[in-house]
């Protein structure tokens, strides 16, 4: 919807136009068009580039009139001159004597319109349209600003939360590691003793022996816990973790996992290490899950200051248009992980051929991103 003059024909708000202007008859030509228009208005001439930088820096304008040609500069300077300031009113090219190559690269430039005055009827039209252009834009820009600022406290509250996720693993494997596990051992310890000192109770020794078989597999269920919440196994470095973390997948489903690294430790932050860890774990859940494969490989290097991690399979691949789901969480995550460590993650894939997914990393002095642990 284009505006009209009345739209703006306000008495709490009339248009505040700034003419840059060095004609005392096309000013006043100017006054009398828009005059004839309802449009409430206060017309402010300027003929200096001086007078019109004091003027904008005071920011009571909506909307600069500019004669093309004036003495010793052009509009194009005056509009150069505006750029320098933090926030500047919409600019209205007005000239006698303008080619049609001059008004485009006027507009190019970022002017809002340009008018002929021996057109100058269309004033008070051309006028309130710069002005709701103008409106539009700011109203858009600070739509923009508002969605970027949402982004990153979101962005931030998800660092904070996944934190606080590995915090709270590293709590509860702790506890299992101290509480759960140090009470079934002793468990196990008495039931030793009731078993030896059970003599010729075969019933006695039958329970005794069956109950240590069930806290033996409670052991084990902790253990593989644990070792999923917070890998004891990263202290001995990336390439390891992975190794066991694709030894474990292998015994657990059948697929086999083949794991390929240049070196046996890698120069990786200790945070970034998590990140990584976390992305194998991911991507070899959804194998299982998903892909139907027979075989998956992981390989870790380092090129140029950044680590390379690659997961792919020969599986059934995705399907296109299934990665951008609203539901795809785990990747979702896993890339704002990614992002947020400084690096960045890509799957490929193709039905039938299977699906590869890539992170990338800073290493070396470029794993100090100054970022919080992820």
């Amino acid at each position: 919807m284009i505006a009209t003059p009345a739209d703006f024909d306000t008495a709490n708000k009339p248009v505040r136009v700034l003419h840059l202007e060095d004609s005392a008859a096309d000013h006043e030509l100017a006054r009398l068009a828009l005059r004839r228009a309802p449009l409430a208005h206060e017309l402010t001439q300027v003929d200096t580039l001086t007078a019109l930088m004091q003027a904008l820096r005071g920011g009571q304008f909506d909307l600069v009139l500019a004669d093309y040609r004036l003495r010793g500069f052009t509009a194009l300077d005056a509009w150069q001159q505006a750029q320098t300031l933090a926030a500047h009113p919409p600019f209205v090219l007005l000239s006698g004597a303008i080619g049609e190559a001059a008004a485009v690269n006027a507009l190019h430039l970022g002017f809002a319109d340009y008018l002929l005055k021996d057109d100058m009827a269309r004033l008070p039209h051309v006028i309130a349209r710069a002005i709701e252009m103008a409106e539009a834009r700011r109203a858009r820009e600070q739509a923009a600003a508002e969605l970027a600022a949402s982004e990153r406290r979101l962005a931030e509250l998800a660092e904070h939360l996944q934190a606080t996720i590995e915090e709270e693993r590293a709590a509860i494997a702790r506890e299992i590691h101290d509480d759960v596990g140090g009470a079934l051992t002793a468990a196990r310890f008495d039931l030793a003793w009731i078993a030896r000192h059970a003599g010729d109770d075969a019933a006695m020794a039958e329970h005794a022996h069956s109950a240590n078989e069930m806290l033996q597999h409670a052991l084990g269920a902790s253990q593989r816990i644990m070792m999923n919440l917070r890998p004891p196994v990263l202290d001995q470095g990336l390439v390891a973790a992975v190794r066991w973390l694709a030894q474990t997948f292998e015994r657990r489903t059948g697929i086999g996992c083949t794991v390929l690294a240049q070196q046996q430790a890698l120069s990786i932050a200790q945070p970034l290490q998590l990140v990584a860890y976390r992305t194998v774990q991911e991507a070899l859940t959804n194998v299982q899950k998903y892909a139907q494969a027979r075989q998956v490989r992981v390989e870790l290097s380092e090129h140029e200051g950044l680590m390379l991690l690659e997961v792919c399979d020969d599986g059934t691949g995705v399907a296109p248009g299934a990665l951008g789901k609203s539901h795809s969480f785990g990747l979702r995550g896993l890339r704002e992980r990614a992002r947020r460590a400084g690096g960045w993650l890509d799957v490929s894939s193709q039905q039938g051929r299977g699906t590869c997914v890539v992170l990338t990393l800073p290493a070396a002095d470029g794993a100090d991103t100054g970022q919080s642990p992820p």
